[in-house]
């Protein structure tokens, strides 16, 4: 599958997967970040990833996840996120 035709949907969970080092397949949109075994560091790193996949910037302050106005309780509201952040840039 080439980077073009795939969805958000499918690159994100490619992000995630490999900053948790599972296959893509094992990672659901109803996961969490701990579920999958990410951490503080994981989480930057795959917002990094996701901000350069997309050429976006993700209003996440890793200091304070919690008073970020970015929602990362699952896969699923991370990736209605980006693509809410694309919208707002197109």
């Amino acid at each position: 599958m080439n980077n073009a035709t795939s969805t958000i949907e499918d690159r994100v969970i490619a992000i995630i997967a490999e900053q948790a080092v599972l296959e893509p397949a094992d990672v659901t949109l109803d996961s969490t970040l701990e579920d999958l075994g990410i951490d503080s560091l994981g989480l930057v790193e795959s917002i990094f990833a996701i901000e350069e996949a997309f050429d976006i910037s993700v209003p996440f302050n890793a200091n304070e996840p919690e008073k970020s106005d970015f929602d990362i309780s699952t896969v699923r509201s991370i990736i209605a996120g980006i693509e809410r952040l694309i919208a707002e840039q197109a």
